[in-house]
Parts: structure tokens; sequence; C-alpha cells
């Protein structure tokens, strides 16, 4: 399968073979939000955390004689029955929240949502994002023209995947601009080609997926 190769002014320059493994894999819309909820759940770290008995301050001694006084029998203040006492069954930070995905899974759920940003028009192959400049203020109208937003508007919306050797100065230039990211073409996830509209990819990261991700 054909695609257009654009270069950093937005003019088509010629085209690009893509594998149709990446590029034309069937939409499955179960599999994608299971691999993108076990994403979620495995980066969630709990800080929800009470107390228990063991772990308030004070209490080491017996409030009163076990015998004698008349009172009901304590061994400490800090009992769960107490005020300022440990919680019984509270939330605990040691709580697991992760979610086991196989790599076949991840593999074909990234797939195919590439394959429905590329159906949808919504993918860019670039001639080459290896910015000479790592400039915000060079780089900011650039974006905008490729992501078809207004420079003023500033909201670019575009997650742009490039190859591990070409990213430093793509980062500095972008890391400043609102709703934009840049990501190694090693490091695909669900969850970023969801949250962004628009990608462009730099050509050179099409043999680095297929490669690192073994179609």
């Amino acid at each position: 399968m054909d695609a257009k190769i654009y270069n950093l002014q937005n003019e088509e320059v010629s085209s690009i073979k893509i594998p149709d493994e990446i590029f034309d894999r069937k939409f499955s819309e179960s599999l994608v939000k299971q691999v993108l909820l076990a994403q979620m759940a495995n980066a969630r770290e709990p800080w929800a955390h009470a107390k228990g008995r063991g772990e308030v301050r004070g209490g080491g001694r017996k409030p009163w004689k076990q015998k004698g006084t008349g009172r009901s029998r304590h061994g400490s203040i800090r009992s769960p029955i107490w005020k300022g006492g440990g919680k019984s069954h509270g939330p605990v930070k040691d709580r697991d929240y992760s979610q086991k995905v196989n790599k076949k899974m991840k593999r074909v759920a990234i797939f195919a949502v590439l394959s429905k940003k590329f159906r949808t028009g919504e993918i860019k192959f670039m001639e080459d994002l290896n910015l000479k400049s790592g400039k915000t203020k060079e780089f900011a109208p650039v974006l905008a023209n490729l992501s078809g937003k207004s420079a003023k508007g500033k909201k670019y919306d575009t997650l742009m995947i490039y190859a591990p050797e070409n990213g430093r100065n793509l980062a500095m230039a972008s890391r400043n601009l609102p709703k934009t990211k840049t990501l190694s073409s090693t490091s695909l996830n669900v969850y970023d080609l969801l949250n962004y509209k628009n990608l462009l990819i730099d050509q050179k990261a099409v043999a680095v997926i297929s490669e690192h991700y073994k179609i």
C-alpha cells in the first residue's frame, strides 16, 4: 500500500510503501478498549491509605490495669474502637491495580489504531522530522500548518513519531506547545495514539516500527 510523503512546508514530495500489516488492519473496538484500560491501570499508583493500629502514633502502654477499675479491659488507646485509633479495613496503598496483557494483543491493538487513523486521513508521513534547530518559535508555525490549526489558536493536537536517532531537536522545539507530544517509534502505545487527533510519522520510523514489532 502506498502513502504520500510531505515535507515541513506541507507539500507532497514523494510516496512511500507502507506495510498492510500495520496500516490496513480491521479495527477491533473491544481489543483496543481492553489494551487501553490495562495500560491505564498499570500506570495507576494507589494513594488512598488508612493507617492501621500498628501505624498510628502512641498507644504503647496499656491505658489502665486489666482488673479492679470497673471499666472494660483495653490493651491500647490506638485500637480501632478508640478515637484517634487505627482504621479497620480501610484502603491501603499496597493494592495492585495492574492487569496483564500479552505482547501480541498490544501489538495488534496498536496496529488497529494506526490503521483506523490512516483510513480517516489523520496520519501524515513526513520526509524528515530531524529538525536543524530546537527553537519553538521557528517550529510552531510549521506545526500549525501541518496540523491544520492556526498559530494563534495554539491547539495543535498532534503526536509526532520519530526514528530513535532523530528526536532531540524535535522534542525541544515542541515541548512547550500545547496538546503536542513526541514519541519514539519504539515506544508506541494505544493511549498516546488515541489521545492525539493528528499523527506525523517520519518515513524512517516506518521501517523501525516494522522491525521493532516483528510483523
